[in-house]
């Protein structure tokens, strides 16, 4: 866990590598935030942080640990749409679309060096027409040399350029630009963004790891654990799993299963599906079989950015289904909800 205040980083837990970590865990708060943009000239240095350290480090085999369901656990998959928008609901799709844009945009385009606080709020709307975008929120940290007006205009800028693409690559996205009500850093300038802006801790926001605010979710945290942890393997399966269902014929699937301790198969899967469609088989979510399935070679940094379920290149997201995937004679779902 990690938690941080204004220049104060407390880290307490665990961590098990199967190799000694070549950094200290101080020196990979100063590197992580540094990579962030946390730098000189930003109001927030890195390297100031003072790290309160209790973290247990063990050099071993982490699977000791997570050979197993190591734990009880509700985990959600969801999908629903097309591939134009990664199996996500339009507006979640959308949100990640201009984070996407900014993101780049402060590291080496037009915005270079502002941020990298930040945050977007979307508000559209959606019928038989199409997709109206009506409000765009954002906020950014801002470097204080910056002038706030022509920080304005370039995120206006950045963003126009971003609905622009959208809309190019999908025509449901019905709104033109100057209908949209741009609203930008409402409170003025932020230039104390960061830990000194506002406190955090992992685990929060998990609304926008999983599917936005019109999904439930499970409540286990993706990132930040081993892979097999089951919060984590368990909802990579279960979005594939409702992907292939969207792929198949379904216009939503939504796929709820529990797990218990030291138990390799469900206690339960529940489907909510609208339409007909192909449903895997129980055994696709047994615990070995999911870690065979997937690898921790596909897991990196960016995927603590929000990507989990928006990069299309990861096997969970995957379209079309994978090969290697073998399923049973395919059987149709009823538009109900079913229990197995």
């Amino acid at each position: 866990e990690v938690a941080t205040w204004s220049d104060q980083v407390w880290l307490s837990g665990g961590v098990c590598t199967s190799m000694p970590l070549g950094l200290s865990m101080e020196e990979i708060v100063v590197e992580t935030g540094r990579r962030l943009g946390y730098r000189d000239g930003n109001w927030i240095d890195a390297a100031r942080y003072q790290v309160h350290n209790t973290v247990c480090r063990i050099v071993d085999d982490p699977q000791k640990w997570s050979h197993k369901v190591n734990d009880q656990a509700i985990v959600v998959g969801w999908a629903g749409y097309d591939q134009n928008t990664a199996y996500l609901a339009p507006e979640h799709f959308l949100a990640h679309s201009f984070r996407e844009a900014f993101a780049l945009s402060c590291h080496s385009g037009v915005l270079k060096g502002q941020g990298p606080d930040g945050k977007l709020l979307v508000v559209m709307s959606e019928d038989a027409r199409g997709w109206r975008l009506e409000t765009l929120l954002v906020t950014l940290q801002q470097l204080e040399s910056k002038s706030f007006v022509q920080l304005t205009a370039e995120i206006e800028a950045v963003a126009a350029l971003a609905y622009a693409r959208l809309q190019a690559a999908d025509a449901r996205w019905v709104s033109d630009w100057g209908q949209v009500a741009l609203r930008i850093n409402p409170n003025g300038p932020l230039t104390n963004g960061g830990s000194d802006g506002d406190n955090g801790q992992t685990g929060r926001k998990l609304a926008m790891d999983y599917y936005g605010p019109r999904v439930p979710q499970g409540g286990g945290a993706l990132s930040g654990k081993h892979l097999t942890h089951i919060d984590r393997i368990g909802s990579y399966a279960a979005r594939q799993a409702a992907v292939h269902a969207v792929q198949t014929g379904a216009k939503e699937c939504l796929i709820r299963i529990a797990y218990a301790p030291n138990l390799m198969d469900p206690l339960e899967i529940s489907w909510e599906v609208d339409g007909r469609c192909e449903r895997v088989p129980g055994s696709f979510f047994n615990f070995e079989t999911m870690c065979d399935r997937y690898h921790a070679s596909v897991i990196n940094q960016h995927l603590a950015q929000g990507r989990h379920f928006f990069d299309a290149s990861l096997p969970w997201n995957a379209a079309p289904w994978p090969d290697g995937i073998k399923l049973p004679e395919a059987h149709a779902v009823s538009p109900t909800f079913e229990i197995m």
